[in-house]
């Protein structure tokens, strides 16, 4: 890595840290820091779910998946959009109005603390196995660049995280997340541009998705197994 490199890699991350810090400075009440005052902008709230859904692995991943197997992986995604839709007209109108910090303080009103608990559990097993897959992948990344070994790069990707995360709740991820898909958007306009900046002459994209099509790399829906 040159100068270059290293500056924008810690300017990066020292932007997106302490913008999410500075934003969240006057957060003090738990629900400032649980529910982000309920005063955040769609967009903002829609840019922070996509930045969930597309996490380093799948920025990572999955362009490599569609050079090799095809554009299949995308029926993966359809279900998504209907299940916000699902959730966002029937599901969180219901939380909205009961004023409740969390579904699993619903399920226990509904139900009883043990229902509470077990989805709980479940959930944190479930996000825990997937936070640390999110982790571990661009870790390998930045491990191979600075010749880092891997648990250090590990540690220091999860505590920058956690350090803004705990410092400003809810708000905190918002903000940060902003940025981060900005960042994700940008990078793969910028990799797009320089892809078709770079083929042949007589070929244009007409060309290339014909040719992608003809070696069924376009299809994005299969039955088989």
């Amino acid at each position: 890595m040159n100068i270059i490199d290293w500056v924008v890699l810690v300017g990066i991350l020292t932007i997106i840290v302490s913008y999410g810090i500075w934003k969240t400075r006057k957060v003090q009440s738990s629900e400032s820091y649980l529910l982000g005052d309920r005063d955040q902008a769609w967009w903002m709230i829609g840019l922070s779910i996509m930045a969930t859904q597309a996490s380093a692995i799948t920025f990572l991943s999955t362009p490599g998946q569609a050079y090799n197997d095809g554009m299949r992986f995308v029926q993966f995604y359809f279900g998504l959009p209907i299940a916000m839709i699902i959730l966002c007209i029937f599901f969180i109108p219901i939380y909205y109005k009961l004023k409740v910090y969390t579904a699993y303080e619903y399920l226990e009103g509904r139900f009883d603390s043990r229902t509470r608990v077990f989805t709980a559990i479940l959930f944190l097993v479930q996000r825990g196995l997937s936070a640390g897959l999110t982790i571990y992948a661009p870790a390998i990344i930045l491990s191979a660049v600075l010749e880092w070994p891997l648990k250090i790069t590990c540690l220091l990707m999860g505590g920058l995280t956690i350090l803004y995360t705990i410092s400003g709740g809810t708000k905190a991820v918002a903000q940060t997340q902003k940025q981060q898909m900005t960042i994700i958007l940008l990078g793969m306009i910028a990799a797009t541009t320089i892809i078709v900046w770079q083929f042949p002459a007589n070929v244009d994209v007409w060309d290339a998705t014909k040719l992608a099509g003809k070696l069924s790399k376009m299809d994005m829906v299969t039955f088989d197994f």
